[in-house]
């Protein structure tokens, strides 16, 4: 029995499209399918939710070869800017960049990038390039779900460069270090301590340091900030042992600097390549994507059990009065839920 077809609905108005329809889109590089595609992973709707699972199945043979690249920074840094100048040069050197964001910040808007894509104008309308924000709105852990399929499908589409933004703060950053092969923090002279301007654990997860705006009168100021980081960075320890995090100073305005940059990039796969830690990583990577499901849905599926539903609040007050320990109510809830007390 073939699979239902999803309806994209009246407002749009558009043909209704099967499964292989999805299929042979995405994988012919069609950006029109390939934004559909994404529109039916990012839905919530058990429907819908079935025959995006099949569509990655059928496309998952034919991802995996692009270089997945992370990119965080601090207010200020200019991330906009930068993405569309390193976005461009790629796309003029022959390659095919998407651009992905990730902001469970956001209810709204539906993340920066959105308006990041008024502002990265001649990105946005370059034929191999492909902008897309995150879902607009859920916990950290749906919308990284949603990012990480949606990369899958950025790659069967034929895309060599995924870039992946964090637009949110915090466990964001972590999030995507956890879905890149190279994770690249954008940073900006002239703030006082730079080591100040972003917290020390996004430091540990970076590959590589970008010192942006280093033109004009702050060329001494990013000098100063490089040396900086390039000194604190040497009392860290490196995610790998095949790859200490460079500091480049660069500047997305005039273009200086970016060359060098992804020559980086690329040194930093070339390297992990070859001291097997690639391949390693990305395995490593699937397979703690797999128990971050696991650990999502069985939460999903403790929080709406009935009686779990019928004892949560009285065990909730009663932890925070002060009348039960946290251990034994999370013991209560858990035989409620089915699970046997240690």
């Amino acid at each position: 029995m073939p699979h239902p077809s999803i309806k994209p609905g009246p407002a749009a108005r558009r043909r209704e499209l099967s499964l292989k329809d999805y299929v042979d889109g995405v994988l012919a590089g069609d950006r029109v399918t390939l934004g559909r595609a994404i529109t039916l992973i990012e839905s919530t709707l058990p429907a819908h939710e079935e025959l995006a699972q099949q569509l990655l199945l059928q496309l998952l043979p034919h991802t995996g070869q692009s270089l997945r690249v992370g990119i965080t920074g601090v207010p200020g840094a200019g991330k906009s800017t930068f993405i569309e100048a390193m976005g461009s040069r790629l796309t003029k050197g022959g390659k095919k960049v998407a651009v992905l964001a990730i902001d469970p910040s956001s209810t709204v808007t539906g993340g920066s990038i959105l308006g990041d894509k008024t502002r990265m104008a001649e990105l946005s309308a370059d034929t191999n390039a492909f902008i897309r924000p995150s879902p607009s709105a859920g916990t950290l852990g749906g919308v990284t779900r949603k990012t990480r399929e949606t990369l899958l499908a950025c790659e069967a589409a034929g895309f060599d460069v995924v870039v992946i933004e964090t637009v949110g703060t915090g466990q964001s950053e972590t999030a995507v270090d956890e879905m890149v092969d190279c994770f690249l923090v954008l940073m900006v002279a002239g703030t006082g301590d730079e080591l100040q301007g972003i917290k020390r654990g996004v430091l540990e997860l970076a590959d590589i340091v970008a010192v942006n705006k280093a033109d004009g009168d702050n060329m001494e100021r990013a000098a100063l900030a490089k040396s900086q980081l390039e000194t604190g960075l040497h009392y860290m320890r490196p995610k790998v042992p095949s790859w200490l995090p460079k500091v480049v100073s660069c500047s997305a305005r005039d273009g200086t600097g970016l060359d060098e940059l992804w020559c980086l990039v690329e040194k930093h796969r070339q390297a992990l390549v070859n001291a097997g830690d690639f391949a390693t990583r990305r395995q490593q990577q699937q397979v703690r994507w797999m128990w971050s499901m696991v650990n999502g849905r069985l939460q999903s599926a403790l929080r709406e059990h009935p009686a779990v539903v019928e004892r949560v609040v009285s065990l909730e007050s009663a932890v925070a009065g002060g009348k039960v320990t946290a251990a034994h109510a999370a013991e209560q809830l858990l035989l409620a839920f089915g699970v046997k007390a240690r």
